[in-house]
Formats: C-alpha cells, structure tokens, sequence
C-alpha cells in the first residue's frame, strides 16, 4: 500500500486466487498495475488498475442554495461546475476531510458535517473509493486554495441544484453526490 501521506483503503482478501500483483508505475498521484487473477473456470487473466487515493465530495447548503465550484479540467479541457471536493489526507474521516476541503476550495466552514454515501468508483479499472459529506451551518471563512486550484465559488438555489449538476459537461461525482442528498431529504 502507497504511504504518501493520503488515506488508501486497504482491499479485502480475494475470492479468486491471486497469482501475481505487479505495479508497473507510480506517478506521485496515482499507482498503476495489474492482478494476474485464476478466474472461475481455471483460465487466467491480467486484470489492469489504477490506484487514486480516497477522495470526498461535499454537498454544502447555506441559505436554500448548494455550494458548487466552477473550474476547468485539463485532462477533459472542458470548465465544470463541481461540488468541492478533494484527497481524504491519511487518519482523516470522510466528514473530517470534507469540512477542511469546503473552506480550501469554497470560503466556508461548517457547523455539522455527515456522511451520506460511500461508493467505489469505476470498479472495472480503478481502486479509488469516494465518500460524500452533508455540511451545513456554514460561515464564511477564507479559502485556502492549493496552487494548481483555480476555482471561482457559486452557489445554486437548492431547487435547482439537480439540474445544473446534470447539465453537461458535468462529472459522476457531483452527480452522485447530489443524488445522495436528494435521497436523503436534503435538497
């Protein structure tokens, strides 16, 4: 397991045999490799991953609006308007890390923070799992913005939130999250 001062979740045993895991690369940000995996009917395969540590996404209300950040994203070269979100730093919970990315990225702190989902993403290449927060009784604070982060705040009245997430180019993340906080009763 990487120790890079980021949290990664160690995996469960295998329930089919594992005969070799390489890591072919670390670049720093992410780890890449394959399993070379016995499957069921005695055949074997290399199945490649990469692994990003564990991130959360914040759904943050204040005054009937949600708290989304606009950027652009040079790997898709589009602009985005996102949830805040960010790495979950080693030893931090999901709430813990979701709290101190809200006031970095969006100028706010919180007065209560909850988890409202857990999920693996992309299951079929990556080991990244992602956790998504509720915050609410925010204040704002000064942000604290890492030096590759430009990012302009926005908010989005909750009745509205679900569309302008929805509305391409958007991400799964700020999908998922508003997804979950609607599931909840939260917008």
């Amino acid at each position: 397991m990487t120790d890079d001062g980021r949290r990664h979740e160690r995996l469960p045993d295998p329930e089919w045999r594992v005969l070799e895991s390489e890591t072919e690369y670390d670049t720093g940000w992410f780890t890449g490799g394959y399993d070379l995996v016995e499957q069921p009917n005695g055949t074997t395969k290399r199945y490649f991953w990469a692994e990003l540590a564990t991130a959360v996404v914040v759904v943050a209300v204040a005054d009937d609006h949600v708290v989304f950040v606009e950027q652009y994203r040079p790997n898709i070269r589009q602009t985005q308007l996102e949830l805040p979100a960010g790495v979950v730093e080693k030893g931090e919970s999901f709430t813990d890390a979701g709290v101190r990315e809200l006031r970095e990225e969006a100028g706010f702190a919180a007065d209560s923070a909850s988890v409202i989902g857990d999920v693996w993403c992309s299951t079929g290449v990556l080991r990244h799992r992602r956790g998504f927060v509720f915050a609410e009784g925010l204040t704002p604070v000064e942000r604290d913005l890492d030096d590759n982060e430009f990012l302009s705040v926005r908010a989005v009245p909750v009745e509205e939130a679900i569309e302008w997430a929805t509305e391409p180019p958007t991400n799964d993340a700020t999908v998922e999250g508003v997804l979950f906080a609607r599931d909840e009763g939260l917008l």
